[in-house]
């Protein structure tokens, strides 16, 4: 087949009056690319009704199959009556244009979501509850794995999704096989999310409908995707009647918790220094669990809260990592040895004699280092509240490092997040700093290149 995507997709629109729209061109770019071999995981996230479907769903797979003629295909949705329905549209372009793609259906496939090519192609869609044992692929495509706002918010149907991912469909690629994942968000913890955090070498191209700098599209900020198909004042409207919630995931693909956070973070300013004479502590929040493929444990965090003579406080450093007990005691020890002896190390003590072994080991392991070890009291909301309202109060501020975006999102997402570790142990420092064993004098603690 000589024509390229685009080509090919002008002559098949082209019979409906139809033309691509830029936003389309920019999406057949990234497919392009992807079947020429220069990725092979790419993550298309758009608006519903920006036709993203049509493109990656319909007509990439139809041509695909004719630049790769021995392709086993999968088709995944939510669900069997969506996966058929992108199937019986692209079996009816091969019957359509067998001449153009230089193939044709078998002669004996009548099925919409199965069917095989004269050429040795395979077709098979697929809810994502559904089986896929005894398929193989070399191209997995994942179109919309969730369906509504009840199953985007229930934690069992986003674990569903997650481990049919990683169990059923990804055991099924062949060696060197491709993903595209297409979709609109919904959640902080949708399939994308999910990917996002835990599977690194994905291209992503997220197009929102109303233009975020800086954009793939070269758009100006707040310019519409489809102003053809819907403006910024149609989409102003939809904005006012959905919420900012709803608007922000499915249309500006940055999914939000539910309000109602206890932190603000935009009062909590950035600076470039830390101030030099402060009493500083170092917060720890420890882990249970290790870390592990396709899982998503929580992190140990190491915390720095210093505080200055006029009470204000500072967050100058941020540890984070996941691993086993011997990474997490040789990060504690190496974090204090950079700190330095005036830092005070506060380390969570759990309930029980396990506990009180662990702590009484990192103590000793922390010889030369003030330490102090405590159990956890309180539910987490209550031991966040104080540091909480220091925030807002506009006394609470962060020395700029790569880190600080991470804290802020945390911070923005309490008590919804899927993650509070650092919480915990910004929680912990501020409480260890106010308490009246720790000194108010003023110590001069060098902050140390991290």
């Amino acid at each position: 087949m000589d024509l390229g995507l685009v080509e090919w997709a002008e002559l098949v629109l082209g019979q409906l009056d139809q033309t691509p729209a830029p936003h389309h061109r920019r999406l057949m770019k990234a497919l392009d690319a992807m079947s020429r071999g220069e990725m092979d995981r790419l993550m298309v996230l758009m608006p519903p009704g920006s036709a993203k479907s049509t493109y990656v769903s319909v007509l990439f797979p139809a041509w695909y199959l004719a630049r790769h003629p021995r392709t086993a295909l999968i088709m995944a949705c939510h669900t069997d009556s969506l996966a058929s329905h992108f199937g019986r549209r692209t079996r009816a372009l091969v019957q359509e244009h067998s001449a153009t793609l230089n193939y044709r259906l078998a002669t004996d496939e009548r099925a919409a979501s199965c069917w095989r090519t004269s050429q040795g192609g395979e077709y098979f869609g697929v809810g994502i509850r559904g089986p896929i044992a005894g398929r193989r692929a070399d191209l997995a495509i994942i179109d919309d794995p969730i369906k509504s706002w009840a199953e985007a918010d229930s934690p069992m149907s986003r674990e569903h999704a997650w481990e049919w991912y990683r169990t059923d469909l990804l055991p099924r690629l062949k060696p060197r096989g491709r993903v595209v994942l297409v979709m609109t968000r919904w959640h902080q913890d949708d399939l994308g999310g999910r990917i996002l955090e835990m599977e690194p070498g994905w291209t992503v191209l997220r197009l929102p409908a109303l233009a975020v700098l800086p954009d793939p599209m070269g758009r100006a900020e707040g310019e519409a995707l489809w102003p053809a198909w819907e403006d910024a004042a149609a989409l102003a409207r939809k904005r006012a009647a959905m919420g900012e919630r709803a608007f922000a995931a499915l249309f500006q693909q940055d999914p939000r918790p539910p309000s109602g956070g206890l932190f603000i973070p935009e009062r909590v300013a950035v600076c470039d220094m830390a101030p030099g004479d402060t009493v500083a502590v170092r917060a720890w929040d420890l882990a249970s669990a290790l870390p592990a493929p396709g899982k998503d444990p929580d992190w140990t965090v190491g915390l720095r809260l210093d505080r200055d003579a006029e009470q204000r406080f500072v967050v100058t450093d941020i540890q984070r990592l996941r691993g086993t007990p011997g990474e997490v005691e040789a990060a504690i020890r190496a974090t204090a040895e950079r700190d330095g002896p005036a830092v005070l190390i506060s380390l969570p003590q759990d309930p029980g004699q396990a506990g009180q072994a662990q702590a009484a080991y990192l103590t000793r392991r922390l010889a030369g280092f003030t330490v102090r070890c405590s159990p956890e009291t309180g539910a987490k909301l209550t031991r966040a509240g104080p540091v909480a309202a220091q925030i807002e109060g506009r006394n609470v501020s962060l020395v700029r490092a790569p880190w600080n975006r991470a804290f802020l999102e945390e911070l923005r997402d309490f008590p919804h997040g899927r993650k509070d570790d650092q919480v915990d142990a910004l929680s912990r420092a501020f409480m260890t700093l106010v308490s009246p064993a720790v000194p108010a004098r003023r110590l001069h603690v060098p902050l140390l290149s991290r």
